[in-house]
């Protein structure tokens, strides 16, 4: 983790204790309590594939003994792009992520979401 993430973390922590210790628990105990209060459904879901998609991306580079510098050069996105990428910083274009796929064997894939009742 690099400095200024440690610092934000231990701040958002000293935050919510002070929240905590006001007894201003309207925020919810959890982060998923939290993130069903300020997010829709739609926007909790497509959050979720965002972070799947590059869970996988960074887990299939890896299984490969790709470096990010490798994959820069054989998918043509640049290293900084695929770190980010990989880390949740940005939300690439889908041009971007199928740019990425193709060297790691992997393509996206439409199909029916589940039934949810």
């Amino acid at each position: 983790m690099n400095k200024q993430y440690e610092q934000e973390l231990e701040q958002a922590k000293v935050n919510l204790t002070d929240v905590r210790e006001r007894g201003e628990d309207a925020l919810g105990e959890t982060w998923d309590e939290l993130r069903q209060e300020i997010f829709t459904p739609e926007e909790i879901a497509a959050s979720d594939l965002r972070v799947a998609m590059m869970i996988e991306i960074a887990h299939a580079r890896k299984e490969r003994g790709i470096s990010q510098k490798r994959l820069e050069e054989i998918s043509g996105v640049r290293q900084p792009i695929i770190a980010r990428m990989e880390k949740g910083y940005t939300s690439p274009q889908i041009d971007t992520v199928l740019k990425v796929l193709a060297p790691l064997g992997k393509t996206l894939y439409i199909g029916d979401l589940p039934k949810t009742r």
